[in-house]
């Protein structure tokens, strides 16, 4: 696919010093630091194969304002309406969810959304768990390691490409010990279906991609929806997009990135992770890396 970016070179009088500013450009990628309604408002309808992001919880993170219960779902429903307007026919929206906490009560975030994504008749296809390690540690309840990821369609007619998202076989040599197939393969030789449940490290501070957004995606985890969702050339929204790992993992597999994100300074980020994307220096973990055990034997 086509790559262009734009780099500007200003030179100061000294020659020994100059600096290189990359221009927040590619050919490939739509990225604004503007409200999300208003930067969906001028998209097209239907214009969309996949729309995936990790909204705020409301939980007073530096990058949201905390709310009442009420006034954040009426926000979600706002997005997701626009969402439903720009997803293709064979589409599909995926959003990626954890808990709200008030008063040391849990409040699931994939329950409380779950009846506005019905509302526009859009169909569940799984609630995907995905597990980490790591994580603040609970004094009074058990100490949250999941999060899940709400996968809708519009249609029974949509988009999934299994087999890129395949993941090795427990017994990959494993044959037929009779019938008609005795001795051949039982299992697919590109390996077995990954599963609703998915063990992907989250971003912490010793991780290969961390930046400085404190609850970044891991582009492993979006890899597996752009590669099973949509196919080249196709066009993914995040309309909460912080630093671009949904972009990041949409260039890198020829497809077309669209999002936004209030913080000038995550679109910042974004942009310099295009550009390092671009160059062959952006250093992310491989999406089916397998998780480090240090009690197993040998080298992982």
């Amino acid at each position: 696919m086509k790559q262009e970016n734009a780099i500007a070179v200003f030179h100061t009088d000294d020659d020994r010093d100059s600096e290189v500013h990359r221009l927040q450009r590619d050919c490939n990628a739509e990225i604004a630091c503007e409200d999300n309604l208003k930067f969906m408002r001028r998209l097209p309808d239907e214009s969309m194969s996949l729309i995936v992001t990790s909204p705020p919880y409301n939980i007073g993170k530096a990058y949201e304002k905390r709310t009442s219960q009420e006034k954040y779902v009426e926000d979600q429903a706002a997005c997701i309406a626009q969402a439903v307007r720009l997803l293709a026919p064979k589409g599909s929206i995926c959003w990626q969810v954890g808990n709200h906490i008030d008063s040391g009560e849990v409040f699931p975030l994939d329950i409380l959304l779950y009846p506005l994504f019905k509302n526009h008749g859009l169909q569940l296809r799984n609630r995907i768990v995905w597990t980490f390690g790591h994580g603040l540690h609970c004094q009074k309840r058990l100490s949250g390691r999941h999060e899940t990821i709400l996968w809708f369609t519009k249609s029974e007619d949509y988009t999934f490409n299994l087999d890129p998202v395949r993941i090795p076989s427990k017994y990959p040599n494993k044959k037929h010990f009779k019938g008609p197939n005795k001795g051949e393969l039982s299992s697919n030789p590109l390996g077995k279906n990954p599963s609703d449940v998915w063990d992907i490290p989250n971003v912490k501070s010793n991780h290969v991609e961390k930046t400085d957004h404190p609850c970044q995606f891991p582009i492993g985890l979006v890899e597996r929806l752009v590669l099973a969702l949509t196919n080249e050339g196709e066009s993914i929204l995040d309309p909460y997009l912080g630093v671009g790992s949904s972009a990041i993992a949409a260039l890198k597999h020829g497809r077309h990135a669209y999002g936004c994100d209030l913080d000038k300074g995550y679109i910042k980020i974004t942009w310099d992770r295009i550009h390092q994307l671009r160059a062959g220096t952006l250093r992310t973990r491989p999406m089916n890396k397998p998780v480090y055990d240090p009690n197993a034997k040998g080298d992982v």
